[in-house]
């Protein structure tokens, strides 16, 4: 026996090295993953748009019904068809002339303003104390803040209509009592804002107090500003909650030159109701309709990056 046929020499030739023949099945594997992987992507993406684009239709078919169903004749509202042809444009003319619709737009954005405003400084202001301020019983407080979220709106309802009635607001002509009681804060919103104060470094703050700057001003300098996307995203909320409020103006708005657009909604609905000898006219409540539904849609584009900016940043902090 050899040394080159495996003896005390050393080992085989064919194991010092791979051979080429090794190697080329590898490389080909590799060449194949790596050709598979975009075809990979490229299914996925679509299975996701295409997921996506059947969720958007799904979420925009009731608004598109809703549009068809305001430019059709008062006998074709509830047909089988999506569009009825031609369009009648001018049942967004005819609500305007049979109904207060832009005084009642104006009430709307006159309360939905003013109580996002209110609640969404008021709540800011207690949120602010609750993540800066350390006292005893701060937890106990916060915790019976958490607890009024657990209390149902009807239960409210009757103590909050003697209150208003006693002050002489009910049907006031300043709507006090759709907008007032936001001064007060609201529980959800100040938990909201409490958590994204907590993720502000307290150093900023300190510094500040460094500064001289007195608390209020810390507020306004200092956390507002920090806490922008947040406060919007609480602005928005109860915007869009005080704007589609059905409730308050049914228990506290008797005149209608003061209903808001809800409130003049429902009152449409009654008066059309053929049970109640109406004509049906549901296409002119359904033009109504688009324009209450309108603004919100656009002010949620017009505001979405700061919206969703707001909300990923709350989520993440804590």
């Amino acid at each position: 026996m050899t040394l080159n046929q495996g003896g005390i020499g050393g080992a085989p030739p064919q194991s010092a090295a791979p051979t080429a023949q090794a190697i080329a099945p590898s490389a080909r594997a590799a060449r194949v993953r790596g050709e598979a992987a975009p075809a990979s992507r490229l299914v996925s993406r679509i299975a996701f748009f295409g997921a996506l684009g059947v969720a958007t239709v799904i979420f925009l078919f009731p608004f598109i019904w809703l549009l068809s169903a305001s430019l059709k004749q008062r006998q074709d509202v509830f047909s089988g068809d999506l569009f009825k042809f031609p369009l009648r444009v001018e049942n967004y003319g005819t609500i305007f002339e049979i109904a207060p619709i832009a005084h009642w737009f104006f009430n709307s954005v006159v309360v939905a303003v003013l109580a996002a405003v209110a609640v969404t400084i008021s709540s800011a202001l207690v949120a602010f104390a609750f993540a800066y301020f350390r006292f005893p019983g701060r937890n106990v407080l916060f915790g019976l803040v958490l607890a009024s979220m657990m209390l149902p709106g009807a239960v409210l309802m009757i103590p909050n209509f003697l209150i208003w009635n006693t002050l002489g607001q009910v049907n006031s002509p300043v709507f006090t009592p759709l907008w007032a009681g936001n001064l007060f804060g609201s529980a959800f919103y100040i938990f909201l804002l409490r958590q994204f104060f907590l993720g502000l470094p307290r150093e900023v703050f300190e510094a500040a107090r460094v500064d001289g700057a007195s608390y209020p001003r810390m507020f306004w300098s200092v956390a507002a500003p920090l806490t922008r996307a947040a406060l919007l995203v609480v602005f928005i909320f109860e915007l869009k909650a005080s704007w589609t409020d059905l409730m308050k103006p049914l228990i506290f708005m008797r005149d209608v030159a003061l209903f808001t657009l809800p409130r003049g909604l429902q009152s449409l609905i009654a008066r059309f109701d053929p049970q109640v000898g109406g004509q049906g006219e549901f296409h002119l409540v359904m033009a109504a309709t688009v324009i209450a539904t309108l603004p919100m849609i656009i002010i949620f584009f017009l505001a979405q990056r700061y919206f969703i900016e707001g909300i990923a940043t709350t989520g993440s902090k804590g």
